[in-house]
């Protein structure tokens, strides 16, 4: 069978929540400078710019699910404070260890709070946002874990969900496999992130998953370098 003709089942060693140590902490200085000069910081700012025109004059609650080192949240406080939107900002992982670098890597931003949790828990489903934003995160879920978060998600955003996450393609297969190999020093990237690339998505599996999730109100775009944004309008939105 094509390895591109369906998504991955294989687990990544991020997906193990006893990871911990230098091996984590390059990992996620990698994943920076990879989401900051191949754009994909970028996809997830204008989508939420794109939310924030519902809310421009409010007091924004925002959760970042797989939040990492918290490089997102410091790049959105950046943003809202330029634009004077008051704000508070919730980064959510379920690795401790990931947690606690995030806590110093964000220091220096009051708006920003971390929080160990997974998002599967009760804990975290009974939260509310305004806006919730996932980058590079919902591929680490089955097709049939996805569906059953977004109708939970769906719940808990005021506003509306961001998503930018991979496009399964052998082009961003074969360029992160060669890049990562010779530029990477972490044994994680080198490993993950091809996998992470399998574990992507094509278009009309996004449909078929939002559309199994019961959500209609969407935008779906392809953005390079291989990503997809979603941006889902919340029907609980009543600003």
């Amino acid at each position: 069978m094509n390895r591109f003709s369906v998504r991955s089942d294989k687990e990544e060693i991020m997906d193990d929540l006893r990871c911990s140590g230098e091996v984590v902490h390059q990992t996620l200085r990698e994943l920076e400078f990879i989401n900051k000069w191949l754009g994909g910081n970028a996809i997830t700012l204008k989508g939420v710019s794109a939310l924030l025109k519902k809310a421009p004059d409010k007091t924004i609650h925002m959760a970042d699910l797989g939040c990492g080192s918290g490089e997102m949240l410091k790049l959105i406080s950046i943003r809202l404070q330029s634009k004077k939107i008051n704000c508070t900002l919730t980064g959510i992982d379920a690795n401790p260890h990931i947690i606690a670098y995030a806590k110093q890597h964000c220091s220096d931003f009051p708006s920003i709070q971390l929080l160990t949790e997974n998002i599967l828990n009760n804990d975290f489903q009974v939260r509310q946002f305004d806006i919730i934003i996932a980058t590079l995160f919902f591929h680490h879920f089955t097709s049939t874990q996805l569906i059953k978060t977004l109708r939970q998600l769906r719940q808990q955003a005021r506003i509306g969900i961001v998503i930018n996450d991979l496009h399964r393609h052998p082009v961003a297969y074969y360029s992160i496999k060669f890049l990562t190999r010779f530029f990477s020093k972490s044994a994680m990237v080198k490993y993950d992130a091809p996998l992470s690339v399998l574990r992507g998505f094509t278009r009309r599996e996004w449909r078929q998953i939002l559309e199994e999730a019961g959500i209609t109100n969407y935008t779906l775009k392809w953005k390079w370098a291989f990503r997809w944004q979603v941006i889902i309008h919340s029907s609980m939105d009543t600003r």
